[in-house]
């Protein structure tokens, strides 16, 4: 989807400032926030890339004016509306600050999120990751393009590379799609590529001749370049 949260590449936003010594949470709130996202992840009711996409719904000016973990917030409390945790009136309350008693349909699974499950979830690290003897549509070395794609809905080709020439560096494996998988309609697994792009190709002659950016590409975001 092209909305406010794919500003790789756009101008007016200023400098990306790294702050020292920058702590893992600048407050309790975005530890809550973190931890009540994995938890309730852990229900299975939905997937990461639907979390992805869940915060993306955000209206631009809002996500332009708030903070990560505010991002996180919207996305878990629409999927908490949408999977039937929250009913309707309790997120109308819950977004108005007023205290409310939550009823939830969703009924105590197995596999919700107990304290002697955390270190386990958080090593998970394979979740992406398949097996499936997936034949790669590229091979290193070979030059592709970008798809100048524009889809409704979740995606990870940035906007600045669609239309553009790489090189394929290294063919990571097979992952699950993420355009797909965020929209529930399956996990379609194929290659994902690590593809240089020279900076003069994204950015004009002006870039630096010397400079490039790699971008892990999935098989449907590219074609062969002539």
């Amino acid at each position: 989807m092209n909305g406010a949260h794919d500003l790789g590449g756009m101008h007016g936003f200023g400098p990306v400032v790294a702050e020292p010594d920058e702590p893992v949470f600048h407050a309790e709130w975005e530890r809550r926030a973190f931890g009540l996202t994995l938890a309730m992840g852990a229900w299975r009711r939905w997937n990461l890339d639907m979390s992805r996409s869940a915060r993306e719904q955000m209206a631009p000016a809002e996500y332009l004016a708030t903070s990560y973990y505010e991002h996180w917030m919207f996305g878990l409390l629409r999927l908490l509306a949408e999977k039937g945790f929250l009913s309707p009136d309790e997120l109308a309350r819950v977004l108005r600050g007023e205290p409310t008693m939550f009823s939830g349909s969703a009924q105590v699974q197995d596999e919700a999120l107990r304290p002697d499950g955390v270190p386990r979830m958080l090593q998970n690290r394979r979740a992406a990751r398949r097996d499936d003897p997936v034949a790669p549509k590229f091979r290193v070395g070979e030059v592709v393009r970008a798809r100048n794609i524009h889809p409704i809905g979740h995606t990870r080709v940035p906007r600045y590379v669609r239309g553009h020439r790489g090189v394929v560096a290294i063919d990571h494996g097979v992952f699950v799609f993420p355009d797909t998988h965020a929209a529930g309609e399956g996990t379609k697994p194929q290659h994902v590529y690590s593809v240089r792009f020279a900076a003069q190709e994204l950015w004009g002659p002006e870039a630096l001749a010397r400079d490039s950016v790699y971008v892990d590409l999935w098989d449907d975001y590219l074609e062969a370049a002539p």
